[in-house]
């Protein structure tokens, strides 16, 4: 796959930027004016993770034409199943010095561990759960409502539904995941302290190369064959099921491998933040997503990442100077972003694309398909 410059400048900045961050960090001593606190590096990996969701919320509405208003909860199983891998790593340390239940199990009267907990002492298994348990949830769900030919609004507000559902469920004590209080206090990770700073700037590092893994992928993948004819899905779908298509399955497939990458987001988000709990789930997160896109500009997952970054530098400052306005100010941009810039804040660096009449786009996923059938 070539890179052009656009690709080549986004992963030099996120991976430049982590990398500055992480050396400042370590070889500067704290009175140095060039010092960077390790709050500053917890917080850039954060927005890291973010944007990690930002481009897998990209791949689905802004290529397949999906709004969803839920993919905040697959971010935060893959949260929670790092946090169970970091729970079980704390061991006979924890408060009540139990080696085999969590202290908020212990709290709770747990007597024994669920068995849904089994392995997750195993980092190898922790990471398969982190792709495996929201790419199942997205596939049942996908398969049930792209089968039905569930679209628009009425997909949109199911999939908010989903995620307003689990975390209902996750508040619940007798779930097993804590509850409202949720997971933390967690201790290292690999063996590694997660309060050291050295741990601190090779987690922020790690989210850099793994988000530009994912924009890599993301756009290898909307480039391809499959990328073209789930964009003539988007525009055309009708006319594409006409042509002998399945919209259904190009829809499924990039809704689970969505799903996985934002997992993977909220695996990372998790060590670097210490705490895990059911606001995770809330519709909101997942609402603020789609705006971190159509700020940065949908469709073009360079846009999902600075609008990811953005937006959340901006919540950083406004959440502490005025906390009070920060909604009315996420709702102003918002409105402002539709209005006034509809191709998000790419669309005032990257020249507008040639885009071919609706009626010959999925002709030319017809052609695509003959040149990969030979």
């Amino acid at each position: 796959m070539k890179l052009d410059r656009t690709a080549l400048i986004t992963m030099g900045m996120v991976l430049g930027v982590a990398a500055l961050l992480a050396v400042l960090n370590l070889a500067t001593p704290p009175t140095s004016a060039l010092h960077v606190q390790a709050y500053v590096v917890s917080l850039a990996g954060k927005y890291l993770c973010y944007a990690m969701l930002a481009v897998a919320v990209d791949m689905v509405w802004g290529f397949a034409g999906i709004l969803t208003l839920g993919h905040a909860a697959f971010f935060a199983l893959g949260g929670y199943a790092m946090g169970m891998y970091l729970m079980r790593e704390i061991g006979a340390r924890g408060v009540y010095g139990n080696p085999t239940l969590p202290d908020f199990m212990v709290f709770l009267g747990w007597h024994e561990l669920p068995w849904y907990w089994y392995g997750f002492d195993w980092f190898g298994v922790a990471a398969v759960m982190v792709l495996l348990v929201p790419g199942l949830l997205a596939l049942v769900f996908g398969y049930l409502a792209f089968r039905s030919r569930v679209t628009g609004v009425y997909l949109s507000i199911i999939t908010q539904a989903l995620t307003y559902a689990l975390m209902l469920a996750f508040f619940r004590n007798d779930m097993g995941f804590g509850g409202n209080n949720g997971m933390t206090d967690f201790k290292d990770l690999l063996g590694f302290p997660l309060q050291s700073e050295a741990t601190r700037c090779g987690l922020l590092v790690t989210t850099a190369i793994f988000l530009c893994i994912q924009y890599m992928a993301a756009r290898y993948v909307m480039a391809s064959r499959f990328g073209k004819v789930l964009v003539a899905v988007r525009d055309a779908e009708s006319r594409t099921r006409f042509l002998g298509y399945r919209p259904e399955f190009y829809k499924l497939v990039v809704w689970v491998l969505s799903a996985m990458m934002a997992g993977i987001g909220g695996a990372l988000y998790v060590p670097q933040i210490g705490i895990i709990n059911p606001s995770e789930f809330a519709p909101g997160n997942s609402i603020e997503s789609v705006i971190w896109v159509a700020v940065g500009g949908r469709g073009t997952l360079t846009g999902a990442i600075l609008g990811a970054v953005l937006v959340n530098l901006g919540k950083t400052w406004f959440t502490s100077a005025l906390p009070e306005l920060w909604l009315f100010a996420l709702g102003a941009l918002f409105i402002f972003i539709t209005l006034f810039l509809p191709r998000g804040l790419m669309g005032l660096f990257v020249p507008r694309a040639r885009v071919a009449p609706t009626e010959e786009i999925p002709a030319r996923a017809a052609a695509t398909a003959r040149e990969v059938t030979g």
